[in-house]
């Protein structure tokens, strides 16, 4: 897998509330591709940040419907895969790559 192909992948780290304690876990989450298959996000994550990765869970969110300025709207569909790492491996999301 080349770099840019990697890093069409995987779009961001989700820094929220709930992935900061999955962090305590070995398990960072990451914001990824619609289409992308586990075994390809698993292959970019250890690609971009030189981790082995033990599994990818994904979820996929349908975006809701939402009103602005009283017209009704559709946010994005949204793909995230929660990334479990082995042990001793860690990645620092709050840095940039």
């Amino acid at each position: 897998m080349r770099e840019l192909d990697a890093y069409d992948v995987i779009r961001a780290p989700v820094i929220t509330e709930k992935s900061t304690m999955a962090s305590e876990n070995n398990q960072v989450i990451f914001r990824v591709r619609r289409s992308a298959t586990k075994p390809e996000i698993k292959a970019a994550v250890e690609k971009l940040f030189n981790v082995k990765v033990k599994s990818v869970n994904t979820l996929n969110r349908k975006g809701k419907l939402k009103r602005f300025r009283g017209v009704m709207g559709r946010q994005q569909d949204i793909k995230n895969a929660i990334v479990t790492l082995e042990e001793g491996q860690s990645i620092d999301v709050t840095t940039g790559l």
